[in-house]
């Protein structure tokens, strides 16, 4: 039987540590670890990997070849008799180049700290380590394993570590995700679109566009009127959009154009969505006579759908409010891992991670006296699970 009382007792453990946690989160964002440099991310890992070490858990570390190594890290408190497992995933790949320290370096200013990956989500990884120290130092008695699992190209679609992020997930009874909350009131994320992209090549015919123009398919105007078409597949009130944000074509004024592409970016807030969207997009069909068109991609993070979330959030609520804090939730229009495991049917709790704001810009920042209260939730919720 859990304490009735645990999640204001974890909350009195860990005020006291938060210089100890800032102390982490230092060392962590000064070890400069972009998705695309695995030498660079590698040696982030090795310093995660440290701190998880001295809390004496068992430590994994999984090579892999072109990216960042993956820290699966896992604590039974009696391993005969575990019953489960609960899965808290997060990734300490960041969008920012090396180098990037010199010209924003972690600091600690007007009760915020700043730095590249404090809030996206380095602050995150911190608040999940002294929530297990927390939970030992209670002499809570878990009954599920947990498993943390930290990876290193969630910035870049994840497709070095999805497999691996599935399969932990099937086995899982639950996943928290320690992204980013959203605002300043800390709302965890309950839904999120699905997230693709799409490319839409058009073949044309050259020609000369004053002495033979009539011999020519101008590529351009094909791609300009299907951009038209898929405008209007575009419903704000469903969440579904579908944008042409990159586009290219042609070669000089005077040859009428052979070729023209456009990125599309692709988003949706259900699975059904999601399909309907991506079976319209290839089933598209040329305007003008000769014209040829090539159709790729699709989805790649399906959306968390919020009936995957609503069961850990009103768990989550009843033991923030012990702690008199109000919890919120919103939907955000951006994917995570959590999007992985949702689709799975696996109930998925996104947004436990830090409060703050500024993700992916030069003023990333995390709310630093929110720290303890966040760590102590995510223990809160891994006891009562």
């Amino acid at each position: 039987m859990v304490d009735a009382n645990l999640p204001q007792k974890l909350l009195r453990l860990l005020k006291p540590r938060l210089p100890e946690m800032l102390g982490v989160l230092r060392q962590f964002v000064s070890a400069e670890s972009p998705s695309l440099e695995k030498a660079a991310a590698d040696h982030c890992c090795a310093v995660i990997a440290d701190e998880w070490w001295k809390r004496d858990v068992r430590v994994e570390r999984i090579a892999q070849k072109h990216r960042g190594d993956i820290l699966r890290v896992s604590h039974s408190s009696d391993p005969r008799h575990s019953t489960g497992q609960l899965l808290v995933l997060g990734h300490y790949d960041t969008v920012y180049a090396t180098g990037t320290l010199a010209k924003m370096p972690f600091r600690i200013s007007g009760g915020k700290a700043y730095g590249p990956g404090t809030f996206d989500m380095k602050a995150g990884i911190v608040q999940a380590l002294f929530a297990l120290q927390a939970l030992k130092q209670s002499n809570v008695a878990l009954q599920k394993r947990i498993v943390f699992l930290w990876t290193s190209d969630e910035e870049i679609g994840s497709e070095a570590s999805r497999k691996l992020i599935e399969s932990e997930a099937r086995r899982s009874d639950a996943v928290f995700v320690l992204e980013p909350s959203f605002g300043p009131r800390g709302l965890l994320k309950t839904a999120r679109k699905g997230v693709g992209s799409a490319e839409l090549v058009v073949r044309g015919r050259a020609s000369h566009a004053g002495l033979a123009p009539q011999e020519g398919i101008n590529a351009i105007h094909e791609l300009s009127q299907q951009i038209a078409r898929i405008e209007a597949w575009n419903d704000l009130h469903r969440s579904l959009t579908i944008n042409a944000d990159l586009i290219e074509g042609g070669t000089r004024t005077n040859v009428i154009a052979e070729r023209a592409r456009a990125v599309l970016d692709l988003r949706a807030l259900t699975i059904s969505d999601m399909r309907k969207l991506e079976r319209r997009l290839h089933a598209l069909r040329p305007i003008h006579k000769g014209a040829r068109l090539e159709i790729s991609g699709g989805f790649d993070r399906p959306p968390l759908e919020r009936k995957v979330s609503a069961a850990l959030f009103a768990r989550a609520k009843p033991l923030a409010k012990q702690m008199k804090v109000s919890l919120g939730e919103c939907t955000v229009g951006g994917g995570s891992d959590g999007n992985l495991t949702g689709a799975l049917g696996v109930p998925t709790l996104d947004g436990l991670g830090a409060v703050g704001d500024g993700a992916h810009s030069s003023h990333e920042h995390i709310l630093v006296n929110t720290m303890p209260a966040r760590a102590a939730l995510l223990a809160a919720l891994l006891a009562n699970c």
